[in-house]
């Protein structure tokens, strides 16, 4: 917890800026906190922001020509900030790290990371982030049409409860009142297969929507897929979050009145984040109105194929995005697209002047659910065939991991379901942190790339997945990926709704993945671990995916049990012959990946106490 030592609050601390101190034209101090044990502080406070919507790297902003003015023409908007940095500037390493924030929480700055004098930013983005303690909003002006007159539109949501429920909290629409619920276009639609629209009409009589809730009379039933539309009116200029994150960046990097001066800055998200990240570059956000660089590094984690459906009128990106997120180009290299006609890339488009050094981070379940199809990062738009990436690209599969780790020891998410997917990549995404920070700085090139590949079998068109009968789990090979998300830049929507292909990695003869980094828990199994799972009969639509979650189902402890329940992997007796036996292979495999820059030389202890504690809670089971 945060020292009180040094606190206090400026209410009204303004610092002016220059004219040209990119787009940030106010910084306004709230708040200065000593972070314990540390010779860091935190400064808490507020961005403002203006911008000229006619400059063509802002222009590209939805509605941006919608939205008021002020007496010089420029687009006002605030952000909230967080910094975190060392007192003494000497004690910078010149480097910060630009915490993208997911639906406004806040990062913290591990002592690692102040050890090696790193600055780190939040900055909000994102216009719907509800109002909670300590949350980071970007406040947005609202588009009207030319005449002053509201801009009205068709707002949507949707989500799939595990249970039976009456009543289910809408807060993806927090920002769009209805103007007229009971109006014509207010209609609540219920389908089985969440991976694809339509379905059938609920009558209008027997749901009500009052204050963000919805009430179906009889009930939602667990596992299928609910959307609610109505009318709203006053779509707010979300895309300006891009621009947000460009400014502060640049303001940080460049201007003399900077809190905290930088030569080089490096953005991490996650999942949402991520997808802002590929979005941003994508959109060319890169370069700062002055035609600099933003962002020297950009680490997108757990974003798969996907984007942030951001920049467009009525944008919900609180949203889950189950099945939201991938729209044409999937990949960084320009590839002809056979639906569209289109040909563009990720980075290779016209609007992107300054690509920054990329990692993609992924987990094994964002090439198996939610349609963020990771594999199309690196195969062409039909997935028949790899692609290469560009040379400032690495991508990193981590096998048999899930989007985000179970806890140990795991637990089901149902009765009636397997067990959550405990592996965890932390220590991985941390050393690269470190890769990505001597790219940029020392011209030291990171490890490379590892992830699955046709070309040698461990990438694989999902029905041809080889999976084994593990006990209580179903074969996988019908799994869809869904739909293409509309692209909003181009008016045909550059595929909207073409089913898209979905590969996946193969997996060996105990069932966990083939084709990329191993942790230790999956170079020494103890269990199989996938990054997808069925939703459990309780659930409801057991055919369907659990969103963004995996499952572990650990070995019998002797021959005996597996054979018992007929289970086809050998058991821990079988694979080891001691817990001595397994503690040295579990040591050589983290050797290696320290070897490889994929661990720290300090990741070792941690690792190893945790594998002794995992082969005492599986081998010692009763």
């Amino acid at each position: 917890m945060l020292s009180l030592h040094r606190l206090f609050i400026l209410a009204f601390c303004i610092v002016a800026l220059s004219p040209l101190a990119a787009a940030v034209v106010r910084v306004e101090v709230m708040q200065r906190t000593d972070i314990p044990k540390s010779d860091y502080e935190m400064v808490t406070g507020k961005l403002h922001f203006e911008i000229d919507p006619k400059l063509p790297g802002n222009a590209l902003i939805a509605d941006v020509d919608l939205a008021p003015t002020n007496a010089t023409g420029k687009v006002s908007f605030v952000a909230d900030l967080r910094l975190w940095k060392p007192k003494d500037v000497a004690r910078s390493n010149g480097a910060a790290w630009v915490e993208i924030p997911n639906r406004g929480g806040k990062a913290s700055l591990p002592k690692a990371m102040m050890d090696a004098g790193f600055t780190l930013l939040n900055v909000g983005w994102e216009f719907d982030v509800t109002d909670k303690k300590d949350a980071l909003r970007l406040e947005v002006p609202r588009a009207k049409n030319k005449d002053g007159s509201p801009i009205r539109g068709v707002v949507s949501a949707q989500f799939t409860p595990d249970k039976k429920s009456e009543e289910e909290k809408f807060t993806d629409l927090i920002e769009y009142p209805p103007v007229d619920i009971n109006g014509p276009d207010s209609k609540l639609i219920v389908r089985t297969r969440a991976a694809f629209p339509g379905g059938d009409e609920v009558p209008s009589a027997k749901w009500r929507f009052q204050n963000n809730r919805l009430h179906l009379d009889g009930g939602f039933m667990p596992g299928k897929t609910y959307e609610l539309f109505y009318l709203s009116e006053a779509p707010p200029i979300a895309g300006l979050g891009y621009a947000a994150i460009r400014d502060a960046v640049s303001w940080l990097k460049h201007d003399a009145t900077s809190l905290a001066p930088v030569k080089h800055a490096y953005a991490f998200g996650a999942s949402q984040c991520g997808r802002f990240l590929r979005d941003f570059v994508y959109l060319g956000f890169n370069t700062d109105e002055q035609d600099r660089i933003a962002l020297d590094g950009v680490m997108s984690h757990i974003a798969g194929a996907g984007r942030l459906v951001l920049n467009q009128r009525w944008s919900t990106p609180r949203d889950l995005a189950a099945y939201h997120t991938a729209s044409y180009p999937f990949a960084d290299t320009a590839q002809r697209d056979p639906i569209s006609g289109l040909s563009e890339g990720v980075i290779e488009n016209l609007r992107v002047k300054h690509a920054p050094k990329i990692f993609y981070t992924n987990t094994a379940t964002e090439y198996w659910g939610g349609g963020r199809v990771a594999a199309l990062t690196h195969t062409n738009v039909e997935g028949t065939q790899d692609i290469a990436f560009p040379a400032n690209v690495r991508s990193y599969f981590f096998a048999g991991t899930s989007h985000g780790p179970a806890p140990f020891p795991p637990s089901a998410s149902a009765k009636d379901g397997p067990l959550a997917d405990p592996i965890n990549a932390s220590a991985t995404v941390t050393a690269l942190r470190t890769a990505m920070h001597r790219w940029v700085s020392e011209g030291v090139a990171p490890p490379p790339s590892v992830y699955p590949k046709l070309c040698d079998g461990t990438l694989t068109p999902v029905k041809d997945i080889r999976y084994p009968q593990v006990p209580g789990i179903a074969a996988p090979n019908a799994i869809k990926a869904g739909g293409r998300v509309r692209n909003p830049l181009y008016s045909d929507g550059a595929g909207e709704g073409t089913e898209l292909p979905l590969l996946v990695p193969q997996v060996d003869a105990d069932g966990n993945d083939l084709g990329g980094i191993l942790m230790p828990d999956l170079a020494v199994p103890l269990g199989t671990a996938a990054g997808w799972v069925f939703r459990a009969p309780t659930q409801g639509s057991p055919h369907e995916l659990v969103m963004l979650r995996g499952a572990w189902t650990p070995f019998a402890t002797t021959k005996v049990q597996r054979e018992k329940k007929n289970d086809p992997r050998p058991s821990i007796e079988e694979r080891y012959a001691s817990k001595d036996d397994f503690m040295a292979k579990v040591k050589v495999s983290i050797e290696k990946l320290i070897e490889q820059r994929l661990m720290l030389d300090s990741d070792l202890e941690p690792q190893m106490k945790q594998a002794s504690e995992r082969w005492d809670w599986v081998a010692l089971a009763k």
